[in-house]
């Protein structure tokens, strides 16, 4: 059977749109350039740099934010929607903080560029900026994704702080990412903090034995003893990163700095979330540990920039899919 010359051409055409369509739709470093009359990462920028130097908590509020955003439904800003059931209401999510800081940062955009840039693109270019105001280096994001428009607290199934590394990898892998990056992306608790609440069953029965777990150091088992007595009904917070905070130092205190103390730590058994110390012990990720812990700090960052950038694109909505949301804390009203 003869083809014409004017059907083949018609079907390269169909070919050459669709697969224009397919760019249009996927995230790309820049996608707001020649959209906006200003520069949309600027914005971000300025606001969010000067925010962590007076209140270092946000880059481990906005990286815990992103990693929450991201694990359920992927990253479309479900997290930041308000409601009686929404993801917000789901235990884990209810000590997340910074939502304020994004509604900043969109508000201050939506003058610009009103109705352009999506929520969820914000949450992950504050968090990039936010990881460089705390001397973790500057890396590239991309943008164009769209908002979610489902909120559910019932979807919310995130590892916990106690669960095995397989368990945790099997998680992660189901996400598109892999164990090694499994490894360099809880490299965030470089900073940040947890509470006794959470880490008292280490301290004072680990696994219904009514002793300690036997794989924290002494020293910092002590330490924390001190900081969370199994008594105490105030509950207080506990660095996750202990550079330099006990009486056996190694380093200098880094729990405001984004860098690789966090892995020197758990390799000399100073880990204070169960999953962390694992990460040194287990077969799966020791080996990832060590070469992260000895390495030079510059190695660390660029495998987590990397394994950031993975993050920020797990199941994302692009091109129609969604919506640009006109406030971070409801769908827009049809």
């Amino acid at each position: 059977m003869k083809v014409s010359t004017a059907a083949v051409a018609l079907a390269f055409v169909l070919v050459l749109a669709n697969f224009a369509d397919q760019s249009h739709g996927a995230l790309q470093e820049g996608f707001y350039k020649g959209k906006c009359n200003v520069d949309v990462e600027k914005i971000v920028s300025d606001i969010i740099t000067p925010l962590v130097g007076q209140k270092p908590w946000i880059t481990p509020a906005l990286l815990r934010m992103q990693f929450h955003d991201c694990f359920v439904n992927g990253c479309d800003a479900s997290i930041l929607l308000d409601g009686s059931s929404s993801e917000k209401t789901a235990i884990p999510n209810q000590s997340v903080r910074g939502y304020d800081v994004i509604d900043l940062v969109k508000a201050a955009i939506e003058k610009s560029c009103p109705g352009l840039v999506s929520c969820a693109d914000v949450v992950v270019m504050a968090t990039r900026d936010a990881v460089a105001a705390s001397k973790g280096g500057w890396y590239s994001v991309q943008t164009g994704r769209r908002d979610g428009v489902v909120s559910l607290a019932k979807n919310v199934n995130l590892p916990g702080p106690s669960i095995s590394v397989e368990n945790s990898a099997a998680i992660f892998n189901n996400k598109g990412i892999s164990t090694e990056d499994m490894v360099y992306l809880l490299g965030g608790h470089t900073v940040g903090v947890t509470h006794c609440s959470v880490i008292k069953n280490r301290l004072y029965n680990f696994s219904n034995t009514g002793s300690t777990d036997p794989t924290m150091q002494p020293a910092l088992a002590f330490f924390l003893k001190l900081k969370c007595p199994q008594t105490s009904t105030v509950d207080n917070t506990v660095d996750l990163d202990q550079g330099g905070s006990s009486l056996v130092m190694v380093g200098e205190p880094t729990s405001e700095i984004v860098d690789n103390s966090f892995y020197k730590q758990i390799v000399f058994r100073r880990g204070v979330l169960g999953i962390d110390q694992a990460l040194a012990l287990n077969q799966l990720t020791k080996d990832t540990v060590n070469k992260v812990a000895f390495s030079s700090n510059d190695y660390f960052l660029t495998k987590f920039h990397q394994a950031m950038v993975k993050l920020g694109a797990v199941e994302v909505l692009t091109g129609t899919q969604g919506e640009i949301r006109k406030s971070c804390q409801a769908i827009n009203k049809s």
